[in-house]
């Protein structure tokens, strides 16, 4: 599955393990607003505010670290890393909740945080 970067092709291990990485930050970062907001009891507007900032400083890694191993079009490799962790993260959520996804504002605004912050990481590698 994976080719050598010598004959130029796609490192499909290394994007799946970005892309891990920025998930098991996504969950390190949750916990931690979690026990915040149990601690605390933060307001709905502050728990929103930090889940976009989770999913950007997420894609952002995942974009920098692809940007890293690519060397070349970081920021499309970033790009990708940002599509491919919302489309996985779309996913779950029709999975795991009862009214499904809605395609209203809020996705293509979150689609656009996270491709955005894919493509920024691959652009600063």
């Amino acid at each position: 599955m994976e080719q050598s970067s010598k004959g130029g092709g796609i490192p499909a291990a290394f994007l799946l393990k970005s892309l891990l990485f920025s998930y098991i930050l996504t969950g390190i970062f949750l916990a931690v607003l979690s026990f915040l907001l149990y601690k605390l009891g933060l307001g709905e507007k502050i728990v929103t505010i930090v889940i976009i900032g989770i999913y950007v400083i997420a894609t952002f890694f995942a974009g920098f670290m692809a940007g890293k191993k690519m060397k070349s079009r970081k920021f499309l490799w970033g790009l990708l890393e940002g599509t491919a962790y919302f489309l996985i993260l779309t996913i779950i959520s029709v999975f795991a909740g009862k009214d499904g996804v809605t395609f209203g504002t809020s996705f293509f605004t979150t689609f656009a945080l996270c491709a955005g912050g894919g493509m920024l990481g691959g652009m600063l590698s």
